[in-house]
Formats: structure tokens, sequence, C-alpha cells
């Protein structure tokens, strides 16, 4: 890369800070610019939170828990004093982000926020479809990979960090419920969800990123706790056939798949693919993506602002959505790790 891959991500995540952070807010607002209205799109905060992590685990710069702090804050004010919400996708994302935020503060009250959104979770899982968590409160017969996948995580983060058996159990149901209903076996690749429209079917022509990533976090906790090979071996065979299908397809950039929310399912995909790469450096076709994709956004992709768009073959002229920049921090961050800058 033309700059050292740490400079660039102190670049790209002092424009989040410049463009994006609202001191009326006192959050993160959607997009630069800033639009006159805004909606409140409360997952984009978890990832945020998520983003500004990467770069205290980079920096160890006090810096970063200032912002998260302030961020956690207005995040939990403008969500009407709570971290719960209809969507329970959305508190999972939010509760793992928390518990990443309590691995480095050991803050009791994070905690506290972590186990409280995690029994509201936990209300997701009824008998339509076989089971398996739902989406949203108001739609309890969806169930789709986005809602599944992150609550085994959590389950699993759950049970290694407290040690409670229920957790493990609950992870291993969710995770159980996810590959068997979602998963192509042949080739490994994660569906979105199954009855969306409630016709029982599964929305085969949805083909994201971010569904890959989840069930290949999932199945990475679980083999932290069981030291499974098979886990291993599940979570390489899904990541190799994303990067066939859906990375080697683009020219081996991950693809823009879309304005809004998905902006930032790259993003989410590139930080469990580091994660498998943290217990298992063996495929390194898929440390190679990351750092060609990293060169290649570098190279291409940030603006003269500091900002990165949706699509990293471009510098984006026009407004930037706060999930494609939050999407490229997470690609450099991961790229630096990788680097050895973490």
């Amino acid at each position: 890369m033309s700059e050292n891959i740490s400079e660039i991500c102190e670049k790209v995540q002092e424009s989040l800070i410049k463009f994006f952070w609202s001191d009326k807010e006192k959050t993160f607002v959607n997009h630069y610019p800033e639009r006159e209205s805004e909606n409140w799109i409360y997952w984009w905060h978890a990832h945020s939170l998520d983003a500004l992590l990467d770069g205290y685990h980079r920096t160890k710069d006090e810096k970063y828990l200032f912002r998260i702090q302030e961020e956690y804050n207005g995040t939990f004010v403008k969500n009407g004093n709570t971290f719960l919400h209809n969507w329970y996708d959305d508190m999972e994302w939010m509760a793992l982000a928390l518990l990443r935020l309590w691995d480095v503060t050991e803050e009791p009250s994070c905690k506290k926020q972590v186990l409280l959104i995690w029994e509201d979770i936990k209300t997701a899982w009824n008998d339509c479809m076989g089971g398996g968590m739902a989406w949203k409160k108001d739609q309890i017969d969806y169930k789709n990979t986005p809602a599944n996948a992150p609550a085994a995580i959590l389950a699993f983060r759950l049970y290694q960090r407290f040690y409670e058996e229920e957790d493990l159990k609950w992870g291993e149901k969710i995770l159980n419920w996810n590959m068997e209903n979602l998963m192509d076996e042949d080739t490994g690749f994660i569906w979105d969800g199954i009855n969306r429209l409630g016709d029982k079917r599964i929305d085969y022509e949805w083909k994201f990123t971010y569904n890959q990533g989840v069930v290949i976090g999932a199945l990475v906790e679980l083999y932290k706790i069981n030291h499974s090979h098979e886990c291993l071996d599940k979570a390489v065979k899904i990541a190799k056939t994303a990067k066939e299908l859906l990375i080697d397809t683009n020219g081996g950039i991950i693809p823009y798949e879309g304005k809004d929310d998905c902006g930032l399912f790259k993003g989410i995909l590139v930080r469990y693919l580091y994660n498998l790469l943290e217990v298992y450096p063996k495929p390194a076709e898929i440390k190679d993506m990351i750092l060609y994709n990293a060169r290649f956004v570098t190279e291409h992709g940030i603006n003269d602002k500091g900002l990165i768009g949706g699509n990293w073959a471009v510098k984006e002229t026009g407004c930037v959505d706060l999930a494609q920049h939050l999407s490229g921090i997470m690609l450099l961050e991961a790229a630096a790790g990788l680097m050895g800058n973490k």
C-alpha cells in the first residue's frame, strides 16, 4: 500500500468523526452530506461501536474510548433510553458490540445491558418453520440468517466469558437450525431467509455477503469451545464458496450490494473472515483476498475527504452512507490486523 496501513486507518477513522458525528444528535448521522430529515437506523450504531473498537484495539489510544462512550450514550438516549428494539437482529448486533466493549472495560453496566438484551433476544425462538429465531417481534414466522447466526455468536461468546451451560445450549440449537434450514449442503452457501412472504419459501435469489460471514463467525466461536476441526472445515468451506461465488466473479473485489443497510454487509463478512484467520490462518487465499481489497480501496476507493462509498472500485463523489464508510473502516482495520498492526 502507498501509505502505512495504520495511517490509512487513522485517516478514515478521523473522517468518520469529522463528517458523520453530530454534536446536536450526540450520535452519528446516516449520510454525508447530512440530510434535512434522517431516519433512526439503530443497527448501524452497533457497527459504529465495533468500528471504533477496532481503532482502539489497533492503537490503544484513549480517544477511541471517549468516542465509544459518546456513541454508546447517544445511541441509548436516541433509542428511547434503552437498547431493546423491535428487530431481533438489530439487538444481536448491539449486544455483540457491547460485549466487545465489556471485554475492554469490564464495566458492570455494559455487562448488564448485554445480558438484558440477551434475555429479550431469546424470546425470538418459536416453532414456526421448525424453530429458529424470528427476524422481528411483529413478524415471528419469518426466520433468517441475520437473526440466527449472530445470536449463536453471542451465545457462544457469553458462554466463553461467564460459563453458563444454558448459553452453550442456546448457541448450538440456533446454529444447528440455521445450517440445517438455510445452508446449501453441497456448496456450503448460506441463504438469507425462509417464509418472508408466508409461503415457506427460501429466498434463493438473495445472495448476501454477510450471511456467509455470520455463520463463519458462529462456527469459529464454537470451535473455540469444542476445538472440533469439523467446525473449522465447515467455516473454511463457507469462506471459499463465498469467495468463489460472490467475489471472484467481481474481479476479486467484494461487491457493491446496494444502498442503505446493504452498505454494511461486506464489512460484516470481512470481520468474521478475520476472526476465522485469527484461529486458523491456513486458508491463505482468504487472507490475500482481504489484503487485495484493502489495497484496492486505498488506491481507488477513498475520496478526497477520506470517505469510502459502497462501490470499492471508485471514489464516491456524491452521498456516502454511514453504513458504507463503516464497512470500509472494518476492511482496513482487518487488513491492519493481518499485517501485524494490532
